[in-house]
């Protein structure tokens, strides 16, 4: 959703996480090269701002339509992909060292991440539940993994 992506991209900046993609249906703010009809990029980005209060032209970010090459040229970059999933693979994130170069994949709120995208990734995290719910909110459990890879692992 719009909130959840302003919410991410509020955090990254608060993180001061490099850069933020955007892949696939998620929404997006307005950019220098928008394919989006105007009043459609318009109206997301606005949405996007309520939560991101600016984030949006603070944190690089970018659009790219397909996530299985932006993996493919992230790994090119030499970064570490990690999925943030809870997938019968996934790692405690409180028991994962990560590298330098990492790049943190969530995917959308109900259905996750596909088991293609899964399967293009070096590791998969999770984040420990206590409680009778089964996950997070998709922008607070990227906070939270952001902030624990970033600072405490």
């Amino acid at each position: 959703s719009t909130h959840n992506v302003g919410s991410i991209l509020r955090t990254a900046d608060g993180l001061g996480i490099n850069e933020v993609y955007f892949s696939g249906y998620t929404p997006y703010p307005i950019g220098p090269k928008d394919t989006r009809l105007p009043h459609q990029a318009a109206k997301t980005n606005h949405q996007i701002h309520k939560t991101a209060l600016g984030a949006e032209k603070s944190v690089a970010w970018q659009h790219k339509p397909n996530i299985d090459k932006l993996l493919v040229e992230l790994k090119s970059k030499k970064y570490m992909v990690v999925a943030l999933e809870q997938s019968k693979e996934a790692v405690d994130i409180r028991q994962f060292t990560p590298p330098t170069k990492i790049a943190l994949i969530v995917g959308s709120e109900i259905g996750g991440l596909p088991r293609t995208v899964l399967d293009l990734c070096d590791a998969h995290i999770h984040i420990p539940m206590s409680g009778k719910k089964e996950s997070l909110n998709v922008a607070v459990a990227a906070a939270i993994a952001m902030y624990y890879l970033k600072n405490l692992a």
